[in-house]
């Protein structure tokens, strides 16, 4: 996680641009759980790729400005090589174990 998020600052800015009284009505415009809501303003849950879609999607705020709203200011993002590489043919994923 990252020590310059504020997840209060991004959740307060999505209850006052969406004129909510309180965390209830947020996970309910935003079809979440009302735990998880709890969890990221206590610092227990990162904001997730689905959430921050979904806060796009109801509030029409860009994806950029959502990120600035979390603290995060990277330009660009890295995924690993490994990670959507598509399989060859006939390749058999094999999965460790980690005692």
């Amino acid at each position: 996680m990252q020590t310059n998020f504020d997840p209060n600052k991004l959740l307060d800015s999505m209850l006052k641009h969406l004129k909510l009284k309180n965390d209830a009505a947020l996970s309910r415009a935003l079809d979440v759980a009302p735990p998880i809501i709890s969890r990221i303003r206590h610092s227990r849950h990162q904001v997730g790729g689905s959430i921050l879609l979904r806060m796009h999607e109801v509030t029409g705020m860009s994806i950029t400005a959502l990120r600035q709203l979390m603290g995060d200011r990277r330009c660009k993002f890295r995924i690993s090589n490994a990670n959507g590489r598509p399989k060859a043919t006939g390749e058999i994923e094999v999965k460790s174990e980690e005692a």
